[in-house]
């Protein structure tokens, strides 16, 4: 194998991925399975994760799935998580923390002001993105610095570099779990091994069921004003696929990206770089 092919070979390693179950977390577990990586699909709806395991079961090789019912913001939920995957898998090298989301509650609308947000909507969207990126850390993070080697990947988000007009909770989430990721990529380098690694993923624009809504006319699919404007900031004119990830995520989950740590890597379509003029 070329010496730095051998950089992007997964065999043996094992990776649990929260909310696994999705189309993006989905999409990032079926690269890194097809490449010979173990998988373990935390997800708090175990009937998703069966499925997601049957899909990746059914494109055959050298790996190996499971499905766990997990609820992020529960820390015992994730400890018993993590033994199902030890005893399992023996180990764990990687940790995708992509479990997150926005719920409309949470978004001003034009006869719903930032004044009459729902409290426990707010409160549920910086649970999810923020401390349901903490959490698994904690627990998973503990193993690798036992072991003295990991590497772990948040999602993160294009709000967090520039926040977006109507979801004032999801921005902050998110830009609270892009300030972790520098944060968790200092302190396991320093007291517990320059072998860990964290980094994380900005995500542009895609269109998935959590921002449909806001992007897309209901019934006719047609884009509002809102997704128009974003195509008309982004210089390679398209919303994102869940495919448009994977290069970002295999690098940084791989000893390709050995020297990178504690960074935030947009995979945008130029978003972030377009001044708008």
């Amino acid at each position: 194998m070329s010496e730095f092919l051998k950089y992007f070979d997964f065999s043996g390693a094992t990776f649990v991925v929260t909310g696994g179950a999705g189309v993006i977390c989905g999409a990032m577990a079926q690269a890194l399975y097809e490449l010979g990586a173990n998988i373990s699909i935390f997800d708090h709806n175990l009937d998703a994760a069966n499925a997601m395991v049957s899909k990746l079961e059914a494109l055959g090789g050298s790996g190996h799935a499971q499905a766990v019912k997990c609820n992020v913001l529960d820390l015992q939920s994730i400890r018993d998580g993590a033994d199902q995957v030890l005893q399992k898998f023996g180990k764990v090298d990687g940790l995708i923390n992509g479990a997150g989301g926005n719920k409309p509650d949470a978004t001003t609308t034009a006869s719903k002001t930032f004044f009459d947000l729902d409290t426990d909507a707010i409160r549920w969207v910086f649970d999810l993105n923020l401390l349901g990126t903490i959490l698994p850390s904690q627990v998973i993070g503990k193993h690798m610095a036992q072991r003295k080697q990991g590497v772990i990947l948040n999602v993160s988000s294009m709000n967090a570099f520039r926040p977006l007009t109507r979801i004032p909770a999801y921005s902050a989430a998110k830009a609270g779990a892009s300030n972790f990721t520098q944060w968790l990529a200092v302190h396991m380098a320093q007291e517990y091994s320059p072998e860990i690694r964290v980094n994380a993923i900005a995500p542009g624009f895609l269109l998935t069921d959590q921002n449909r809504f806001l992007l897309t006319e209901e019934g006719t699919g047609a884009l509002t004003a809102r997704g128009q404007q974003i195509l008309n900031m982004t210089p390679l004119a398209r919303f994102g696929e869940p495919e448009d990830l994977i290069g970002a995520t295999l690098w940084l989950l791989s000893p390709a990206s050995r020297f990178v740590t504690g960074v935030v890597v947009p995979v945008d379509g130029g978003f972030n770089a377009f001044s708008g003029v």
